[in-house]
């Protein structure tokens, strides 16, 4: 890909909650383009910059995206502040605030998804509730392209970044990217998607009917299996392709696909889905991800 452009099948956009740490998207970001990842623009989501310390951060990482580049390479920066009734909110302390802060992180989910954009969401930074709620909009809005990280950083590594005082590391300094289960129930089921336009406790309480759900199915799923495609399912439920499903049981790839597809079809039924439904092994990921944890 053109690396002047801002668009293209590959591009990705990261959505980074932002607090008085601004490290923590620049570790974020070093790390997805590390990995391969062309990240073309990045949007901060943070509160009023009335914050000192938010808005020294902001200041800190306008240095690393000069020109709108960033590492030598295209990649813009841009700002999504939380606002409620047309004014920038100072933090979140009541559950107006919360409801202002989840349609924010809505809309520009939403916005982004409508011009076709792959996400990441780093949501480690900035007020826990900003994350809790990004999450919340996240699985109505995303599909299984999308991707959620958190950041582990080390006490030794946190005391000499702190503050923005290092804005990149190398691996010696342990910082690790880690992937965080992302259900996207509204690229399953689209008509979920029109709760992300109600308020965020309907949705919310939607949402939660909708999960409960869950568990029973997977069960009855479970039940229909033999030994060998519940390890099967197993191992697609904690992230692995088939290739790397195959690896792991030291079976052939077409046997994995096999047990896959007899899977995929107790699923069908125990949800109730259209034979046309498409389905494949990141649906096993994310409705069964929590289940074999209990089991």
């Amino acid at each position: 890909m053109n690396e002047n452009s801002y668009s293209g099948s590959s591009a990705a956009t990261l959505i980074a909650t932002l607090g008085g740490q601004p490290q923590v998207v620049t570790f974020a970001l070093d790390a997805l383009l590390a990995r391969g990842e062309q990240i073309t623009e990045v949007y901060l989501v943070h509160l009023s910059l009335e914050n000192p310390r938010t808005r020294q951060a902001l200041h800190r990482l306008q240095q690393e995206f000069l020109d709108d580049h960033y590492a030598g390479r295209r990649c813009r920066l841009r700002r999504a502040p939380i606002q409620a009734n047309g004014q920038a909110l100072t933090d979140i302390r009541t559950a107006a605030d919360a409801e202002a802060t989840w349609q924010s992180i809505r809309n520009l989910i939403a916005e982004l998804k409508n011009e076709g954009r792959r996400l990441h969401l780093c949501l480690s930074g900035g007020r826990r509730m900003m994350a809790l709620l990004a999450m919340s909009a996240a699985a109505l809005l995303c599909d299984h392209q999308d991707r959620i990280w958190h950041m582990h950083t080390p006490e030794e590594t946190l005391r000499r970044v702190k503050d923005g005082a290092v804005m990149h590391v190398t691996p010696a300094d342990g910082v690790q990217l880690i992937p965080t289960p992302l259900a996207p129930w509204g690229a399953y089921f689209p008509a979920l998607r029109t709760l992300a336009q109600t308020s965020m406790l309907a949705a919310q309480e939607q949402l939660r009917l909708f999960t409960a759900l869950e568990d029973p199915a997977c069960r009855r799923v479970w039940e229909q299996l033999t030994p060998r495609r519940r390890d099967v399912l197993r191992a697609f439920a904690e992230g692995k392709r088939p290739d790397e499903v195959a690896a792991a049981l030291s079976i052939s790839l077409s046997t994995v696909n096999t047990h896959k597809t007899a899977i995929l079809n107790e699923c069908r039924v125990a949800w109730g889905l259209p034979e046309d439904e498409p389905l494949d092994y990141r649906f096993l990921r994310e409705r069964f991800a929590r289940f074999v944890q209990q089991v």
